[in-house]
């Protein structure tokens, strides 16, 4: 695999030829305990839903939030974005500090601050209190997203890293899929504040299950630099040209998801005046459309060539979905578009997913970090932006610029000598 812009002169000799064999101790162990296996994937799939949660859950009740705080849709918004804030400030200062002090301790710890973050948020008397909450709640939650995408790279390369990486990002479809119908039926049935105990609740079985959690970073992976001279290890992923196409792929493509998050409760529930448990089943069944697209990535060879038609497929889903906000003002020519675009979404998160951690894992946690600082930047632009105004028009803008981002990013990628091939 050609790295182009690397300064770890032993990178290139770890990747090569390591993609069609265990690549660590762990996972020597993987291939011989099947049932340690499966208990990292169901691990790791719940480390991801955790991250989905922090905003998927609650989005359903946004609206309804509102009304609590007395409070405009642009600052209830903000929860959203001073979440991702957080998500992206804890991954990158927990992703130095995984790689220096190992994966177990960063997420008990990190899940921890989440659990007491979200039971602060019961006692929220404004909305900007509550966004405070928010924002430590993604501080903790970051763990989540980060060792998610960390640990695997830990343990394979190449395309066991993308059998893994799809394995749990299409399970984890589910996540995105049930986290808006358990929220829209939480909300209805007991109010906004039982969205944030089941949070809690759930984050403390992540603690439970971590206790039985190998630790996957090897001790001669483990950074002995200082913790605050091992920061700079950032300026040499940053200086790796094709982590960094990779990098802002995926911050761009997460970013056409965020909007969807942040606007699509008002669209469903104001403009078409759907229930908070209508509009969770509505949004489930859409993210289903997300984890097949991320299954279908994993059959094209090469691998990268899933981004670029899944760029395309997002050019088209946008443009029609633009027309349809604009002229037709019909739920279900939305919805159906939307489950274009998140096909076309689920087949490039998980695509640039693996490629960028490919590049990246010998600094795994500090690659992961990036991967989702990129993704958190452009959904803490984006939420706010696609409720000021009209919000049909506003989603479009926004929309249409992703998508144009998107497909720069895909072909930028394409252009890079394939690596992930066979």
């Amino acid at each position: 695999m050609k790295n182009t812009g690397s300064s770890d002169p032993s990178h290139n000799a770890v990747i090569s030829g390591a993609s069609s064999s265990a690549d660590s101790p762990l996972a020597a162990r993987l291939n011989s305990s099947r049932h340690y296996y499966w208990f990292l994937v169901m691990f790791l799939v719940l480390l991801s839903a955790a991250g989905s949660f922090v905003n998927d859950m609650y989005s359903p009740a946004l609206p309804d939030m509102c009304v609590f705080f007395g409070c405009s849709v642009p600052l209830a918004q903000m929860g959203l974005t001073t979440g991702m804030i957080g998500l992206g400030i804890g991954q990158f200062i927990l992703g130095p500090v995984s790689d220096k002090y190992g994966r177990k301790i960063v997420v008990i710890t990190a899940t921890s601050l989440f659990v007491v973050a979200a039971v602060a948020s019961l006692f929220a008397t404004s909305i900007h209190v509550f966004n405070f909450c928010r924002l430590v709640q993604g501080l903790g939650a970051s763990a989540g997203y980060l060792l998610a995408k960390t640990i695997p790279a830990d343990v394979y390369s190449g395309r066991q890293l993308a059998k893994l990486m799809t394995l749990v990002g299409a399970i984890n479809g589910f996540a995105p899929a049930s986290a808006p119908v358990i929220g829209g039926i939480l909300d209805d049935s007991f109010g906004w504040k039982s969205i944030f105990i089941f949070l809690a609740a759930f984050s403390v079985i992540i603690i439970v299950m971590s206790l039985f959690l190998k630790e996957s970073l090897s001790p001669e992976r483990k950074n002995t630099l200082p913790l605050i001279r091992s920061f700079s290890g950032y300026r040499d992923l940053l200086a790796n040209k094709p982590f960094l196409i990779h990098a802002c792929l995926r911050g761009s493509i997460l970013g056409v998801l965020f909007a969807y998050t942040s606007s699509s409760p008002f669209i469903v529930q104001n403009h078409y005046h759907f229930s908070a448990t209508a509009y969770g089943i509505l949004v489930g069944v859409n993210s289903l459309f997300l984890a097949a697209g991320s299954m279908l990535s994993l059959r094209f060879k090469p691998y990268k060539r899933a981004v670029l038609v899944g760029a395309l497929i997002l050019a088209v889903g946008v443009a029609l979905e633009s027309v349809a906000l604009f002229a037709i003002h019909n739920v279900w020519v939305y919805d159906s578009l939307m489950i274009v675009i998140l096909f076309a979404v689920g087949m490039i998160i998980s695509t640039s997913n693996t490629l960028a951690m490919n590049e990246g894992r010998l600094r795994a946690g500090m690659a992961a970090a990036v991967l989702g600082v990129s993704g958190y930047i452009m959904g803490a632009i984006a939420s706010p932006l696609v409720g000021m105004g009209n919000i049909l028009h506003s989603t479009a803008y926004v929309n249409i610029a992703l998508a144009i981002l998107v497909l720069i990013f895909a072909i930028a990628s394409y252009r890079l000598p394939a690596d992930l091939d066979k």
